[in-house]
Protein backbone atom coordinates (compact mmCIF):
# COMPACT_ATOMS: atom_id res chain seq x y z
CA UNK A 1 0.00 0.00 0.00
CA UNK A 2 2.59 2.26 -1.12
CA UNK A 3 1.94 6.02 -3.01
CA UNK A 4 3.11 6.03 -6.51
CA UNK A 5 5.06 8.94 -5.20
CA UNK A 6 6.09 6.53 -2.63
CA UNK A 7 7.13 3.89 -5.17
CA UNK A 8 8.95 6.92 -7.40
CA UNK A 9 10.98 7.18 -4.41
CA UNK A 10 11.72 3.63 -3.61
CA UNK A 11 12.70 3.08 -7.19
CA UNK A 12 15.24 5.99 -7.10
CA UNK A 13 16.64 4.77 -3.86
CA UNK A 14 17.20 1.09 -5.25
CA UNK A 15 19.27 2.98 -8.01
CA UNK A 16 20.93 5.00 -5.69
CA UNK A 17 22.21 1.76 -3.46
CA UNK A 18 23.26 -0.28 -6.43
CA UNK A 19 24.97 2.20 -7.82
CA UNK A 20 26.58 3.24 -4.53
CA UNK A 21 27.27 -0.33 -3.65
CA UNK A 22 29.84 -1.25 -6.51
CA UNK A 23 33.39 0.35 -6.00
CA UNK A 24 33.37 0.52 -9.92
CA UNK A 25 31.76 2.69 -11.90
CA UNK A 26 28.51 1.88 -14.18
CA UNK A 27 28.55 2.58 -18.41
CA UNK A 28 26.07 2.16 -20.56
CA UNK A 29 25.78 -1.31 -21.94
CA UNK A 30 26.29 -2.62 -18.57
CA UNK A 31 23.28 -5.76 -17.83
CA UNK A 32 21.56 -5.20 -15.00
CA UNK A 33 19.69 -8.12 -13.49
CA UNK A 34 16.15 -7.68 -11.65
CA UNK A 35 14.65 -10.30 -10.35
CA UNK A 36 11.19 -9.75 -8.22
CA UNK A 37 8.31 -11.05 -7.26
CA UNK A 38 4.88 -10.43 -8.80
CA UNK A 39 3.54 -8.50 -6.26
CA UNK A 40 6.30 -5.89 -6.76
CA UNK A 41 5.71 -5.83 -10.26
CA UNK A 42 4.79 -1.94 -9.46
CA UNK A 43 8.10 -0.92 -8.31
CA UNK A 44 9.91 -3.33 -11.25
CA UNK A 45 8.48 -1.45 -13.89
CA UNK A 46 9.51 2.33 -12.46
CA UNK A 47 12.77 0.62 -11.66
CA UNK A 48 12.87 -0.72 -15.04
CA UNK A 49 12.71 2.34 -16.68
CA UNK A 50 15.45 4.08 -14.85
CA UNK A 51 17.48 1.84 -15.59
CA UNK A 52 17.04 1.72 -19.26
CA UNK A 53 16.99 5.74 -19.79
CA UNK A 54 20.55 5.65 -18.00
CA UNK A 55 21.58 2.80 -21.20
CA UNK A 56 21.64 -0.19 -19.62
CA UNK A 57 20.87 -3.49 -20.84
CA UNK A 58 18.35 -4.25 -18.45
CA UNK A 59 16.94 -8.16 -18.09
CA UNK A 60 13.79 -8.50 -15.56
CA UNK A 61 13.05 -11.91 -14.22
CA UNK A 62 9.98 -12.97 -12.58
CA UNK A 63 9.99 -15.40 -9.85
CA UNK A 64 7.40 -18.40 -9.94
CA UNK A 65 4.30 -18.95 -7.86
CA UNK A 66 4.58 -20.39 -4.42
CA UNK A 67 2.80 -23.67 -6.16
CA UNK A 68 5.79 -23.51 -8.60
CA UNK A 69 7.83 -23.65 -5.52
CA UNK A 70 6.51 -26.26 -3.86
CA UNK A 71 6.27 -28.55 -6.79
CA UNK A 72 10.12 -28.43 -7.85
CA UNK A 73 10.97 -29.30 -3.97
CA UNK A 74 8.56 -32.19 -3.69
CA UNK A 75 8.83 -33.65 -7.33
CA UNK A 76 12.22 -32.94 -8.45
CA UNK A 77 14.74 -35.54 -8.57
CA UNK A 78 18.27 -35.14 -7.30
CA UNK A 79 19.45 -34.33 -10.79
CA UNK A 80 16.93 -31.84 -11.39
CA UNK A 81 17.49 -30.25 -7.80
CA UNK A 82 21.50 -29.46 -8.64
CA UNK A 83 20.72 -28.75 -12.16
CA UNK A 84 22.52 -25.44 -13.66
CA UNK A 85 21.95 -24.96 -16.84
CA UNK A 86 25.16 -24.22 -19.41
CA UNK A 87 24.08 -20.85 -20.10
CA UNK A 88 24.34 -19.98 -16.48
CA UNK A 89 27.74 -19.61 -15.76
CA UNK A 90 28.38 -17.25 -18.79
CA UNK A 91 25.52 -15.04 -17.99
CA UNK A 92 26.85 -14.53 -14.15
CA UNK A 93 30.46 -13.59 -15.54
CA UNK A 94 29.08 -10.87 -17.67
CA UNK A 95 26.17 -9.56 -15.55
CA UNK A 96 27.97 -6.04 -13.97
CA UNK A 97 24.18 -5.46 -11.64
CA UNK A 98 21.74 -7.58 -9.47
CA UNK A 99 18.54 -5.95 -7.51
CA UNK A 100 16.37 -8.13 -6.08
CA UNK A 101 12.57 -6.91 -4.85
CA UNK A 102 11.33 -8.99 -2.15
CA UNK A 103 7.40 -9.62 -1.97
CA UNK A 104 6.54 -12.72 -0.65
CA UNK A 105 2.94 -13.92 -0.94
CA UNK A 106 3.65 -16.54 1.03
CA UNK A 107 6.30 -17.47 4.35
CA UNK A 108 5.02 -20.94 5.02
CA UNK A 109 4.70 -22.65 2.01
CA UNK A 110 7.85 -24.78 2.16
CA UNK A 111 6.95 -25.69 5.74
CA UNK A 112 6.14 -29.79 4.88
CA UNK A 113 9.71 -29.77 2.19
CA UNK A 114 12.74 -31.57 3.11
CA UNK A 115 15.37 -29.00 4.49
CA UNK A 116 17.18 -31.27 2.49
CA UNK A 117 16.17 -31.30 -0.73
CA UNK A 118 16.35 -27.67 -0.43
CA UNK A 119 19.84 -27.73 0.83
CA UNK A 120 21.05 -30.03 -1.96
CA UNK A 121 19.88 -27.22 -4.52
CA UNK A 122 21.28 -24.39 -2.58
CA UNK A 123 25.23 -25.89 -2.59
CA UNK A 124 24.64 -26.87 -6.19
CA UNK A 125 24.06 -23.19 -6.76
CA UNK A 126 27.00 -21.71 -4.57
CA UNK A 127 28.31 -21.29 -7.79
CA UNK A 128 26.48 -18.04 -8.88
CA UNK A 129 27.50 -15.98 -5.39
CA UNK A 130 31.00 -17.04 -6.08
CA UNK A 131 31.20 -15.85 -9.31
CA UNK A 132 29.68 -12.14 -8.13
CA UNK A 133 31.73 -12.26 -5.08
CA UNK A 134 34.96 -12.29 -6.98
CA UNK A 135 33.51 -10.09 -9.86
CA UNK A 136 32.01 -7.61 -7.00
CA UNK A 137 35.67 -7.22 -5.62
CA UNK A 138 37.59 -6.38 -8.87
CA UNK A 139 34.25 -3.36 -9.29
CA UNK A 140 32.73 -4.95 -11.75
CA UNK A 141 29.56 -5.89 -10.44
CA UNK A 142 26.97 -4.20 -7.77
CA UNK A 143 24.23 -5.12 -6.16
CA UNK A 144 21.44 -4.31 -3.27
CA UNK A 145 18.01 -5.59 -2.58
CA UNK A 146 14.43 -4.47 -1.04
CA UNK A 147 11.41 -5.38 0.42
CA UNK A 148 7.80 -4.63 -1.04
CA UNK A 149 4.60 -4.49 1.25
CA UNK A 150 2.87 -7.49 0.94
CA UNK A 151 -0.82 -8.93 2.93
CA UNK A 152 1.20 -11.78 3.86
CA UNK A 153 4.02 -9.97 5.17
CA UNK A 154 1.80 -7.65 6.87
CA UNK A 155 0.00 -10.76 8.61
CA UNK A 156 3.14 -12.51 9.59
CA UNK A 157 4.36 -9.24 11.67
CA UNK A 158 0.97 -8.92 12.90
CA UNK A 159 0.28 -5.98 11.57
CA UNK A 160 -2.32 -4.08 9.12
CA UNK A 161 -0.77 -3.21 5.21
CA UNK A 162 -0.55 0.32 6.18
CA UNK A 163 1.26 -0.52 9.42
CA UNK A 164 3.54 -2.05 7.23
CA UNK A 165 3.94 -0.25 4.35
CA UNK A 166 4.47 2.83 6.74
CA UNK A 167 7.52 1.31 8.15
CA UNK A 168 8.91 0.54 5.02
CA UNK A 169 8.47 4.55 3.85
CA UNK A 170 9.73 6.01 7.64
CA UNK A 171 13.21 3.47 7.27
CA UNK A 172 13.25 3.85 3.71
CA UNK A 173 12.99 7.84 3.75
CA UNK A 174 10.63 7.89 1.25
CA UNK A 175 8.12 10.29 2.42
CA UNK A 176 11.22 12.80 2.30
CA UNK A 177 11.17 15.67 -0.36
CA UNK A 178 14.72 14.01 -1.71
CA UNK A 179 15.12 10.37 -0.42
CA UNK A 180 18.40 10.19 -2.10
CA UNK A 181 20.22 13.16 -0.13
CA UNK A 182 19.33 10.94 3.56
CA UNK A 183 20.61 8.07 1.91
CA UNK A 184 23.66 10.17 1.47
CA UNK A 185 23.67 11.95 4.94
CA UNK A 186 23.50 8.55 6.69
CA UNK A 187 26.02 7.37 4.58
CA UNK A 188 28.19 10.09 5.74
CA UNK A 189 27.31 9.56 8.96
CA UNK A 190 27.94 5.10 9.38
CA UNK A 191 31.54 6.34 7.73
CA UNK A 192 32.53 7.81 11.26
CA UNK A 193 31.49 5.04 13.17
CA UNK A 194 33.31 2.95 10.73
CA UNK A 195 36.15 4.58 11.11
CA UNK A 196 36.01 4.84 14.39
CA UNK A 197 35.56 0.81 14.97
CA UNK A 198 38.33 0.32 12.42
CA UNK A 199 40.88 2.50 14.39
CA UNK A 200 40.05 -0.21 17.01
CA UNK A 201 39.69 -3.53 15.48
CA UNK A 202 43.45 -4.55 14.95
CA UNK A 203 44.15 -4.20 19.00
CA UNK A 204 41.03 -6.34 19.83
CA UNK A 205 41.65 -9.77 21.00
CA UNK A 206 38.00 -10.79 20.69
CA UNK A 207 34.57 -8.82 21.50
CA UNK A 208 32.08 -10.12 24.48
CA UNK A 209 28.52 -10.25 24.00
CA UNK A 210 26.27 -10.06 27.23
CA UNK A 211 22.50 -10.26 27.36
CA UNK A 212 19.96 -11.62 29.90
CA UNK A 213 20.14 -14.96 27.96
CA UNK A 214 23.33 -14.62 25.67
CA UNK A 215 27.04 -15.20 26.55
CA UNK A 216 29.41 -15.14 23.55
CA UNK A 217 32.66 -14.22 22.60
CA UNK A 218 33.24 -13.17 18.73
CA UNK A 219 37.13 -13.19 17.72
CA UNK A 220 37.64 -10.41 15.23
CA UNK A 221 40.45 -12.52 13.59
CA UNK A 222 43.60 -10.75 11.48
CA UNK A 223 42.98 -8.38 8.71
CA UNK A 224 39.47 -7.63 9.28
CA UNK A 225 37.48 -4.56 9.24
CA UNK A 226 33.72 -3.28 9.72
CA UNK A 227 31.79 -2.48 6.55
CA UNK A 228 28.20 -1.19 6.37
CA UNK A 229 25.43 1.19 4.96
CA UNK A 230 27.10 0.68 1.67
CA UNK A 231 24.11 0.28 -0.64
CA UNK A 232 23.67 -3.03 -0.49
CA UNK A 233 20.56 -3.40 0.72
CA UNK A 234 17.90 -1.09 1.45
CA UNK A 235 17.34 -0.14 4.22
CA UNK A 236 20.28 -0.96 5.85
CA UNK A 237 21.86 0.07 9.28
CA UNK A 238 23.99 -2.01 10.39
CA UNK A 239 27.50 -2.28 11.01
CA UNK A 240 29.28 -5.95 10.67
CA UNK A 241 31.92 -7.40 10.26
CA UNK A 242 32.95 -11.65 9.39
CA UNK A 243 35.11 -12.62 12.27
CA UNK A 244 37.20 -15.68 12.51
CA UNK A 245 35.14 -18.02 13.25
CA UNK A 246 37.46 -20.62 14.81
CA UNK A 247 37.67 -17.65 17.81
CA UNK A 248 33.00 -17.98 18.33
CA UNK A 249 32.71 -19.21 22.16
CA UNK A 250 29.71 -19.57 24.16
CA UNK A 251 25.68 -19.35 24.12
CA UNK A 252 24.04 -16.84 21.51
CA UNK A 253 19.81 -16.23 21.73
CA UNK A 254 17.71 -14.93 18.53
CA UNK A 255 14.93 -13.79 20.32
CA UNK A 256 13.43 -12.07 17.02
CA UNK A 257 11.60 -14.68 14.66
CA UNK A 258 12.79 -16.04 11.83
CA UNK A 259 11.07 -16.80 8.31
CA UNK A 260 13.71 -18.57 6.00
CA UNK A 261 12.98 -21.04 3.08
CA UNK A 262 9.34 -21.33 4.22
CA UNK A 263 9.66 -22.33 7.12
CA UNK A 264 9.35 -20.51 10.93
CA UNK A 265 11.81 -20.82 13.54
CA UNK A 266 11.32 -19.25 16.94
CA UNK A 267 13.64 -18.34 19.84
CA UNK A 268 16.72 -20.02 18.79
CA UNK A 269 19.99 -20.61 20.98
CA UNK A 270 23.15 -21.82 19.62
CA UNK A 271 25.87 -23.24 21.86
CA UNK A 272 29.56 -22.70 20.22
CA UNK A 273 32.51 -24.31 21.17
CA UNK A 274 35.99 -24.32 19.20
CA UNK A 275 34.12 -21.75 16.64
CA UNK A 276 31.11 -24.37 15.75
CA UNK A 277 27.79 -25.09 16.94
CA UNK A 278 28.08 -28.15 19.15
CA UNK A 279 24.08 -28.18 20.26
CA UNK A 280 21.20 -26.05 18.97
CA UNK A 281 17.60 -25.49 19.97
CA UNK A 282 14.56 -23.52 18.98
CA UNK A 283 10.84 -23.29 20.62
CA UNK A 284 9.49 -23.75 16.86
CA UNK A 285 11.13 -25.41 13.80
CA UNK A 286 13.94 -26.88 15.37
CA UNK A 287 13.85 -29.86 13.12
CA UNK A 288 14.40 -27.25 10.12
CA UNK A 289 17.25 -25.60 12.38
CA UNK A 290 18.94 -28.85 12.85
CA UNK A 291 19.10 -29.82 9.29
CA UNK A 292 20.26 -26.26 7.65
CA UNK A 293 22.71 -26.02 10.34
CA UNK A 294 24.11 -29.15 8.83
CA UNK A 295 23.80 -28.39 4.96
CA UNK A 296 27.15 -28.27 4.47
CA UNK A 297 30.93 -27.96 6.77
CA UNK A 298 30.56 -24.13 7.00
CA UNK A 299 26.95 -23.93 8.00
CA UNK A 300 27.08 -24.12 12.24
CA UNK A 301 30.17 -21.96 11.99
CA UNK A 302 29.60 -18.25 12.14
CA UNK A 303 29.90 -16.01 8.85
CA UNK A 304 29.01 -12.67 10.10
CA UNK A 305 28.67 -10.15 13.37
CA UNK A 306 26.56 -7.55 13.39
CA UNK A 307 25.64 -4.00 15.74
CA UNK A 308 22.73 -1.72 14.56
CA UNK A 309 22.44 1.91 16.62
CA UNK A 310 19.12 3.10 17.89
CA UNK A 311 19.83 6.63 16.49
CA UNK A 312 20.29 5.27 12.68
CA UNK A 313 17.61 2.85 12.80
CA UNK A 314 13.89 3.61 12.71
CA UNK A 315 12.47 0.14 12.42
CA UNK A 316 10.60 -0.50 15.06
CA UNK A 317 7.98 -3.62 14.92
CA UNK A 318 8.94 -6.94 13.78
CA UNK A 319 8.81 -7.49 10.05
CA UNK A 320 8.85 -10.80 9.06
CA UNK A 321 11.24 -9.83 6.83
CA UNK A 322 15.39 -10.63 7.29
CA UNK A 323 15.92 -7.55 5.53
CA UNK A 324 14.44 -5.19 7.82
CA UNK A 325 14.65 -7.31 11.34
CA UNK A 326 18.44 -7.28 11.01
CA UNK A 327 17.90 -3.68 10.42
CA UNK A 328 15.56 -3.15 13.72
CA UNK A 329 15.73 -0.12 16.12
CA UNK A 330 13.64 -0.18 18.55
CA UNK A 331 14.91 0.89 22.05
CA UNK A 332 17.41 -1.41 22.22
CA UNK A 333 19.09 -1.58 18.98
CA UNK A 334 20.04 -4.94 17.82
CA UNK A 335 22.91 -7.53 16.95
CA UNK A 336 23.27 -10.45 14.69
CA UNK A 337 25.30 -12.80 13.73
CA UNK A 338 25.39 -14.96 10.71
CA UNK A 339 25.84 -18.76 10.26
CA UNK A 340 26.96 -19.60 6.95
CA UNK A 341 29.02 -17.83 4.48
CA UNK A 342 31.03 -14.76 5.39
CA UNK A 343 31.63 -11.47 3.82
CA UNK A 344 34.96 -11.24 1.72
CA UNK A 345 34.61 -7.43 1.70
CA UNK A 346 35.23 -7.03 5.15
CA UNK A 347 39.09 -8.45 4.22
CA UNK A 348 40.99 -5.51 5.05
CA UNK A 349 43.61 -5.99 2.19
CA UNK A 350 43.90 -6.33 -1.78
CA UNK A 351 40.99 -8.57 -2.56
CA UNK A 352 43.11 -10.24 -5.20
CA UNK A 353 45.26 -11.45 -1.97
CA UNK A 354 41.90 -13.40 -0.78
CA UNK A 355 42.23 -17.01 -2.75
CA UNK A 356 40.79 -20.25 -1.27
CA UNK A 357 43.66 -20.76 0.59
CA UNK A 358 44.36 -17.61 2.50
CA UNK A 359 40.71 -18.02 3.49
CA UNK A 360 40.86 -20.63 4.99
CA UNK A 361 44.39 -19.38 6.97
CA UNK A 362 42.66 -16.22 8.10
CA UNK A 363 39.49 -18.13 9.21
CA UNK A 364 36.47 -16.86 6.95
CA UNK A 365 33.90 -19.28 6.78
CA UNK A 366 32.56 -20.41 3.47
CA UNK A 367 29.28 -22.60 3.27
CA UNK A 368 26.15 -22.56 0.48
CA UNK A 369 24.29 -20.88 3.88
CA UNK A 370 24.06 -17.26 5.35
CA UNK A 371 21.16 -16.61 7.47
CA UNK A 372 21.07 -14.14 10.10
CA UNK A 373 19.70 -14.17 13.60
CA UNK A 374 18.75 -11.53 15.36
CA UNK A 375 18.89 -10.07 19.07
CA UNK A 376 17.06 -7.20 20.37
CA UNK A 377 17.65 -7.53 23.86
CA UNK A 378 19.22 -4.86 26.10
CA UNK A 379 23.29 -5.76 25.75
CA UNK A 380 26.45 -4.95 26.78
CA UNK A 381 29.41 -5.46 23.83
CA UNK A 382 33.16 -5.22 25.31
CA UNK A 383 36.15 -5.01 23.33
CA UNK A 384 38.52 -7.11 25.08
CA UNK A 385 42.13 -5.91 23.81
CA UNK A 386 45.22 -7.22 23.31
CA UNK A 387 47.12 -5.38 25.84
CA UNK A 388 44.49 -6.91 29.02
CA UNK A 389 42.40 -3.35 28.72
CA UNK A 390 38.63 -3.61 28.41
CA UNK A 391 36.74 -0.56 25.88
CA UNK A 392 32.47 -0.71 26.11
CA UNK A 393 31.98 -0.07 22.09
CA UNK A 394 28.35 -0.58 22.28
CA UNK A 395 25.44 0.02 25.07
CA UNK A 396 22.02 1.06 25.20
CA UNK A 397 21.55 0.37 21.71
CA UNK A 398 24.07 2.69 20.61
CA UNK A 399 27.86 2.67 19.72
CA UNK A 400 29.87 5.03 22.48
CA UNK A 401 31.72 6.32 20.00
Amino acid sequence: MLTKKQIENYADVMVWGLTTARTGKFKKGDIITVRYYRLATALAEALHARLVERGFNVVMKCFGTDTMDHDFYTLANNKQLTFVGPWEKTYFNSMNGNIFLNAPSSLTHMKDVDPKKMAKSAVARKFAREIMTEREAEGLFGWTLCTFPTEELAKQAGLTLKQYSNQIAKACYLNEPDPVAKWNSLFREAKVVKKWLNKLVDDVKYYWVETANMDIHITPGEKRQWMGVSGHNIPSFEIFTSPDWRGTEGTYYANMPSFRGGNYVEKVTLHFEKGRVKSMSADKGEDYLYETLNMDEGASQIGEFSLTDKRFSKINKFMADTLFDENFGGKQGNCHIAVGASYEDTFNGDPKELTKERKEELGFNDSALHWDLVNSEKKIVTAYLKNGKTKVIYENGMFTY
